[in-house]
């Protein structure tokens, strides 16, 4: 039963990540035109239809809706939301590829909050690949280019956001259902939107710097050759963030975050068919470092964690 659940939630894991591709190159593109409050608001949309349609046939219908932890929810909705702000500012102006190469150092970040924040005792392997996966960061951060890249540094914060909504995910798991979860997360999302809407809509705000252009554009009346973009973000989020949140809902966050790394080659396939953009020498040497590192702390953790259990 434990096997058939674990093998379910790889599933899980490298369907959604696959699926969520679609979502980081479709923002991406939209990041010319449009201001993220906005791309994210209609995303939400888009999202949340899709999930009232599989609650509304689901057998559990609307009793998924009910939650005994809306405190938790709200500290996850605000996690979530600031760890997408930081990724898609800092995707707005770097290669996709390389936006994905920093937002996967995660593991690494959550294996030194664990010596920070719980004062577990990390081994001399476990210490080597936190060293070269942060080694992998510097490369990507390019310091030797002059300043470290402020777009980066926002990735960077997305990744350890990420991880830290996703073990909230875990810990919640006993109560609360995927759908519950994803439920509350777009609701965030759309009240959150509406009112930086509200207040940054109309422009005031905007400026022509590169980084920051993206989050304070004012909002504007999409064509309709943008739809099926705005379609397929939010579909990509309803269905793939599902997928994503029943993993590490029902399976070991170790087991389940190497999967994840299957977004690493969509990232690099997607830069080069959509935007014509290929790693060079010094983001493979990175995106090296950071993906192996984060991989073999993965497999270390689950192996010990197999041995305790033994």
């Amino acid at each position: 039963m434990a096997r058939s659940q674990a093998l379910t939630g790889i599933l899980f894991a490298t369907g959604g990540t696959l699926i969520f591709s679609v979502n980081d190159v479709a923002i991406k593109f939209l990041s010319a035109g449009y201001a993220l409050h906005q791309v994210i608001l209609i995303r939400a949309f888009v999202a949340m239809a899709f999930i009232l349609a599989v609650i509304h046939l689901s057998e559990r219908g609307w009793s998924q809706v009910a939650t005994s932890r809306p405190g938790t929810h709200l500290l996850r909705v605000l996690i979530v939301m600031v760890s997408n702000v930081t990724f898609f500012v800092g995707l707005a102006a770097m290669p996709l590829a390389d936006a994905v190469a920093v937002a996967y150092v995660s593991p690494l970040v959550v294996t030194l909050l664990s010596i920070v924040v719980l004062g577990e005792k990390v081994g001399p392997r476990r210490w080597a690949a936190v060293t070269l996966g942060m080694v992998g960061v510097i490369v990507m951060l390019r310091p030797g280019a002059g300043v470290i890249q402020p777009a980066a540094i926002l990735v960077l914060i997305s990744a350890v956001l990420y991880a830290s909504g996703n073990l909230l995910a875990r810990k919640m798991g006993g109560t609360e259902s995927a759908m519950t979860l994803s439920f509350y997360v777009q609701s965030g999302f759309i009240v959150i939107s509406l009112a930086m809407g509200l207040w940054a809509g109309d422009g005031h705000l905007a400026t022509d710097d590169p980084l920051w252009g993206f989050l304070f554009r004012p909002w504007i009346w999409p064509p309709l050759a943008d739809w099926p973009i705005f379609l397929a973000t939010g579909l990509s989020v309803g269905i793939g963030g599902l997928m994503v949140t029943q993993a590490y809902r029902t399976a070991e966050a170790g087991l389940i975050a190497p999967f994840e790394y299957v977004g690493m080659p969509m990232a690099i396939l997607w830069g080069v068919i959509v935007f014509g953009t290929f790693p060079d020498a010094v983001a493979w040497v990175g995106i090296a470092l950071i993906c192996g590192s984060g991989l073999y702390t993965l497999w270390r953790e689950t192996i010990i964690r197999r041995e305790h259990a033994g």
